[in-house]
């Protein structure tokens, strides 16, 4: 991270680091002492053993954000923006199988908290999005491929 980075791009900068703590932080806890509260996520229709989905989660969770706090560089930033945000997406049914179940697990207790807990993970997404400046990275990117192959 560049010392001399002034307005929105030390913002995102703190939101790119914040993010990549948090995953990594997420991730083993997924490994270690919360691996209980997260199988209780893992949706019962998923015909996988949930301690390998909880294993496998925390392996991948610890991996992007490792990838948060070591790439600042665009166009890499931005991809490891959008894969992070794709993962975001990727477990989102697990959030909605512990409404749908009444599982209990972190606290989420009612069917209120895990419904306000759902509220938040596209919150999740629109901040590494915004915070790696992925969209419009992505979009010009795409853009410049596109004139190149007229």
């Amino acid at each position: 991270m560049s010392r001399n980075m002034k307005g929105p791009n030390r913002f995102r900068a703190l939101g790119q680091a914040s993010m990549g703590a948090l995953l990594g932080a997420a991730g083993i806890g997924h490994l270690t002492f919360l691996r209980q509260e997260f199988r209780a996520q893992v949706p019962q229709w998923l015909p996988v053993d949930p301690d390998l989905v909880v294993v496998a989660s925390g392996v991948i969770e610890v991996g992007l954000g490792s990838a948060l706090l070591a790439t600042w560089n665009q166009p890499r930033r931005a991809i490891v923006g959008g894969a992070v945000a794709a993962f975001f997406v990727a477990i989102f049914p697990g959030n909605i199988a512990q409404l749908v179940n009444h599982v209990d697990a972190f606290g989420l207790d009612t069917d209120a908290k895990r419904l306000v807990r759902l509220a938040f993970q596209p919150l999740l997404v629109v901040w590494v999005l915004a915070a790696t400046d992925s969209r419009r990275v992505l979009r010009e990117h795409r853009a410049l491929r596109n004139r190149r192959t007229f």
